[in-house]
Formats: structure tokens, C-alpha cells, sequence
């Protein structure tokens, strides 16, 4: 043993002689070559190609947290359902994700962020065509779209937009949900994805929209996302019919607020992409610590609002209302988040918390069935939020550097941001009322009354997402209504 270790240090020995004398003449055959001294332009370059990756990587990431939101609503949206329901409401949330992910591609992109016709609908880059290009065995990503000159690639900003878009449909899913045929919801996410939110989006994001040509701003989403998805819910939801068995003034209870607070959580987690992701870039990094801000400080004081507000009504602290509270806040605070100091979004919070709970209570008193409050959350919270900005934006942030009126800016601002929330309403409404009148001629907007007997999740699904404390094996696979009017009565 002691042989072959005196062996091997003697072999190490030798190679380093070796290496000693002639390293030297082996690293000098092969020549150096002094590198270019940097110019301007090569700094330059290399700058710019280093602000694009950061952007590329900071847009996507943020992208990521918007997409999870998508989880957020499936999982709130399962709590405040009934449990005879929770299978229905998580497809459809899940299912409309995929399917705007497809029509967006196809023709959502293009309408939204294509060439402006008369600044109301883009017309070109459908399926993506212009997002890449080949020469001379070259391939070359195209930057940003026709209507959006951002600095990342076009593929990028498809990915975070499609995401904007994926939630503007499962927002319609909460207002219509335990109800709604299933066919007739993978339908109408294809419209609100393909045709009717690109339309909006278009007017306001793109450059050659006519609202950004008057200046109206929305810089996240309280109109263009919220308002739309809103008001698209209050039309299904009136359209649809109550629930079954429905009692008007007694609100039913959610069946698992457990649920409901991890998907309250989750969404407010990712408002933190939907929000500061919409600056779509790293340069201004205070702009980025501002929205942050303004979004946590809406977010807390919407649901401090709320809680107090049912608190002094009820004399209970209401887990409910503080979720919903929140997201009232984080809506309002969507449209202004950039353009509006602390304090303000503080005062859009308390507003957002308190209006919330007004409007759950006026669509109930006019008997639309709404489980889950969608409309108070987002319709009429996007609409204040929205004209907030009339009130409270800072010259020194607005796009056109005008002050809100409270600033001492006057009404032009408010004007500009009335007319838009208007327009988008009007059209959300027609659209919607067409959509929705179309998919209940064909029989494909409310499901079979047998369903509303046995329960969605039986009829449409054959399945239970308690099947311990919601068995349903008797009743899968019974075809005959009159065997399950027997079994149930």
C-alpha cells in the first residue's frame, strides 16, 4: 500500500516538471488577439440588448402571476359556490384559460394590437403570422406589435396579454356559475376572447386606438378588463335566471370560506403582476415601487372597509365581505395605480370596500343572481376606480400631465375617462345582450332543468368534489327524468 502511494506522488511529481517547462511554449503557439477597444455604438448595442432581456424576463415573470390568478378565481369561486356546483365552476375556469388561449392567438392579438382601422379593431398579425421571420437562414423576432412600440419580443407581449385576457372571462364564470350550460361557456369565452375584449382593449391600449387618442387613461385594467368582465356577467346573470330555490334577501352562504381566503390571497398575489407587470419594462424603477405601493395600500383598505362597514351594520366581522372588500380595492385601484399618489389609492380603497357591499345589496334587491358578487366586485368598482383618475391623478404622472379635478386640474381629465367608461359599457352591454340571447335561442345558455333538481356537477360532469360528504353514485348515469324526480323527491 505504502509502495503504490509513493508510486503516484512520484508520477505527479514528474507531470508537473513537465508542465513547468514546457507550459510556457504550448500557450504561446497559440496567438493572442488584443479585443476592440469598446465604442459608443458597441455600448450602446450591448445596453440595449441587455434592457431588453431584463424587460423580456420582467414582463414574463409577471405574466406568470397574472396566469395564476387564473387559480385564484378557480379556487374563490369553488368556495363560494355550492358544494353541488364545485366541479362546474373549477372546469370552467380551467377550460376557459385553454380556450382563449387558442382564440386569442388566432384573432385576439391581432384585434387588439394590430394595424387601427378608424382606431376601433386591429387588422393584421392574426395566428401570430408577423411575430417572426426568416432570411438567409436567419431567424428574427419581431419587437412589440403594429398598435404597441414596447421593447420586448411580440411573443412576449402575446403571453402577458393573453393572460389579461384569460381573466376577463372567468370573471363572467363567478356572476353565472352552478347554472350555465357548458357548451354555452366554452362559446361565449371564445367571444369575450377572441372578438369582443380585443375590441376594447384596442380602443384603450393600442396606440392608434380613438380612447388613447383622446387620452383616456387605464393603466392596468379596471375598465378594459374589470369593467368589461363586470358588466358582460351582470347581462349573463340577468339573461340566465336565479338558481334554483333561490330566496331573495338571504344572500346563500359561501360553502367554504377556507377556499374563498386562499383564492382572495392568491388573487391579491398576483395582482402584483397585473399591476406593476403593465409597465411592460424595468426603466423606471420607481414607477414600478409606486404601483406596488398603490396597489397594497387599495388592496388593505378595501377590505378594512368592508369589514367595518357589515361590522357596524351586523355587529359581526364578516370573513366574506373583507375577501370581497379587497378585491374591490385591487380593482379600483387598477385603472390610477400609476397615476395617483398613496394617499389616493387609500381614499379608491375605503370607497371600493363600502361600494361593494352597497351594490351586492341593489343587484340583490332586483332579484339577479349573482353568487358570487362578481359585478359589485369588478363592474362597478372598475367603473369607480376608473373615474378616480378624473379626481385624483398627478400631472406629474398622467399621460397628458393633467391634474385631477381635486388637484385643481378641472373636468377636462374626468371628461375624457366619463366618455370611455360610457363607451365601454354601451358596447359591453350590446355585445353581451346579442351573445347571450343568441347561445338561449339555441339552448345552449342555461342548463336542463334536471340539473337544477340533481345538481350541475352530476348532469354535466358525472362527479363530486366532496364524495364523502357528497356522494352522487346513485345518480350518475340516470337518463330518465322521471327516475330522478323519484329519487330526489
Amino acid at each position: 500500500m505504502g509502495k503504490r502511494l509513493w508510486l503516484r506522488l512520484l508520477a505527479l511529481a514528474i507531470a508537473s516538471m513537465v508542465l513547468a517547462i514546457f507550459g510556457s511554449s504550448v500557450v504561446s503557439v497559440v496567438p493572442v488577439v488584443a479585443a476592440d477597444p469598446p465604442t459608443l455604438n458597441s455600448l450602446a448595442t450591448n445596453t440595449q440588448s441587455l434592457q431588453i432581456s431584463v424587460d423580456t424576463v420582467w414582463v414574463l415573470i409577471t405574466g406568470f402571476l397574472v396566469f395564476f390568478m387564473q387559480t385564484g378565481f378557480a379556487i374563490l369561486e369553488a368556495g363560494l359556490v355550492r358544494q353541488i356546483s364545485v366541479v362546474n365552476t373549477l372546469l370552467e375556469n380551467f377550460i376557459d384559460a385553454g380556450v382563449t388561449a387558442l382564440v386569442f392567438w388566432a384573432t385576439g392579438f391581432a384585434i387588439a394590437f394590430g394595424s387601427s382601422a378608424y382606431g376601433v379593431f386591429g387588422t393584421d398579425g392574426f395566428f401570430l403570422n408577423n411575430a417572426v421571420s426568416f432570411s438567409d437562414g436567419n431567424i428574427i423576432y419581431a419587437m412589440g406589435a403594429t398598435g404597441s412600440s414596447v421593447g420586448i419580443s411580440t411573443f412576449a407581449l402575446f403571453f402577458f396579454q393573453f393572460a389579461f385576457a384569460a381573466t376577463a372571462s372567468t370573471i363572467t364564470t363567478g356572476a353565472m356559475a352552478e347554472r350555465t350550460d357548458f357548451i354555452g361557456d366554452l362559446i361565449y369565452a371564445s367571444i369575450m376572447g377572441g372578438i369582443t375584449y380585443p375590441i376594447v382593449v384596442h380602443w384603450v391600449w393600442n396606440s392608434g386606438g380613438w380612447l388613447a387618442k383622446l387620452g383616456y387613461m387605464d393603466f392596468a385594467g379596471s375598465s378594459v378588463v374589470h369593467t368589461y368582465g363586470g358588466w358582460t356577467a351582470l347581462v349573463g346573470a340577468y339573461l340566465l335566471g336565479a338558481r334554483p330555490d333561490r330566496e331573495w334577501g338571504e344572500i346563500p352562504a359561501p360553502h367554504n370560506l377556507s377556499l374563498a381566503t386562499l383564492g382572495t390571497m392568491i388573487l391579491w398575489f398576483g395582482w402584483y403582476g397585473f399591476n406593476p407587470g403593465s409597465t411592460l419594462g424595468t426603466a423606471n424603477h420607481g414607477l414600478i415601487g409606486l404601483i406596488t405601493v398603490n396597489t397594497t395600500m387599495a388592496g388593505g383598505a378595501g377590505s378594512i372597509a368592508a369589514l367595518l362597514y357589515v361590522f357596524i351594520r351586523t355587529g359581526k366581522w364578516n370573513l366574506f365581505c373583507a375577501l370581497n372588500g379587497s378585491l374591490a380595492g385591487l380593482v379600483g385601484v387598477t385603472a390610477g395605480c400609476a397615476f395617483i399618489a398613496p394617499w389616493g389609492a387609500v381614499l379608491i380603497g375605503l370607497v371600493a370596500g363600502v361600494l361593494v357591499i352597497v351594490v351586492v345589496d341593489f343587484i340583490e334587491s332586483l332579484e339577479i343572481d349573482d353568487p358570487v358578487g362578481a359585478f359589485a366586485v369588478h363592474g362597478s368598482c372598475g367603473m369607480m376606480g376608473t373615474l378616480a383618475v378624473g379626481f385624483l391623478g398627478l400631472p406629474e404622472l398622467t399621460v397628458n400631465k393633467k391634474a385631477g379635478l381635486l388637484l385643481g386640474g378641472g373636468f377636462d381629465l374626468l371628461i375624457v375617462q366619463a366618455i370611455g367608461v360610457l363607451a365601454i359599457i354601451v358596447f359591453t352591454v350590446i355585445c353581451a345582450f346579442a351573445m347571450f340571447s343568441l347561445l338561449n335561442i339555441f339552448g345552449r345558455l342555461r342548463v336542463d332543468p334536471i340539473a337544477d333538481r340533481v345538481g350541475i356537477d352530476v348532469y354535466e360532469h358525472g362527479a363530486s368534489a366532496w364524495p364523502d360528504v357528497y356522494p352522487i353514485d346513485h345518480l350518475v348515469g340516470l337518463e330518465d327524468e322521471s327516475e330522478q324526480n323519484q329519487l330526489i323527491s
